[in-house]
């Protein structure tokens, strides 16, 4: 039976999430993307919480250009807002997509901005 578009990213997500984990020390950098937003987040999931977060939703300065480049100011504002929470080494969880295009700009960004991953 051929999947559907959603399960297959969410088998291709479980399968990763098997091996990607993040700590306090070492968190995961998530990312979702919707059709008009890209959200990226820092998780500890020892405690279940999130440490810092950037998204281009209802963001004026991101709102501008096409999705590509609001995924690599995400990108650079995740970075920092790592920064300032004394975070410099992450896992990077792709969360089923493919690394290309929206999701590698976000993540170049990030490095650029100074995370390791």
């Amino acid at each position: 039976m051929a999947l559907d578009k959603l399960n297959r990213r969410l088998k291709i997500k479980r399968r990763i999430r098997k091996k990607v984990f993040g700590t306090a020390k070492l968190p995961r950098l998530t990312v979702f993307r919707s059709n008009k937003q890209i959200y990226a987040q820092l998780i500890d999931d020892l405690t279940g919480t999130t440490l810092a977060s950037a998204t281009s939703y209802k963001n004026k300065d991101i709102e501008k250009g096409n999705k590509v480049a609001q995924a690599t100011v995400v990108g650079k504002l995740v970075a920092e807002k790592a920064k300032a929470a004394g975070v410099e080494v992450v896992v990077f969880d792709r969360n089923g997509y493919l690394y290309h295009g929206r999701v590698k700009a976000l993540a170049n960004s990030a490095r650029e901005g100074g995370l390791k991953f």
